[in-house]
């Protein structure tokens, strides 16, 4: 069970995360939505595609587009659409 957690809460837990360059990308249902708002950036990878990110929210903190997903990605990563990767201080442990 992979589980990603930042400032002491659990934001997304799953057996069923996909590994990508390294990072554990966790389905959409295995979200905790609550910590998760819409976030301005987007970045782009040469063979995943688009990437949107979210900013990850626990209480008063705010960790600015620590979570990106790819909502419509290019063929070679379609195994990964909608799922949600994490980066900038979340912890993810396998």
């Amino acid at each position: 069970m992979a589980t990603a957690k930042w400032n002491g809460a659990v934001l997304a837990e799953s057996d069923e995360t996909v590994v990508v360059e390294g990072n554990h990308y966790f389905p959409p249902h295995s979200i905790h939505n609550e910590h998760f708002a819409d976030s301005p950036n987007h970045s782009v990878c040469p063979w995943k595609g688009t990437a949107s990110y979210f900013d990850v929210v626990v209480g008063d903190d705010t960790n600015p587009a620590a979570a990106w997903y790819y909502a419509e990605p290019k063929p070679a990563a379609a195994e990964i659409k909608g799922y949600v990767a994490f980066w900038k201080g979340v912890s993810v442990t396998p």
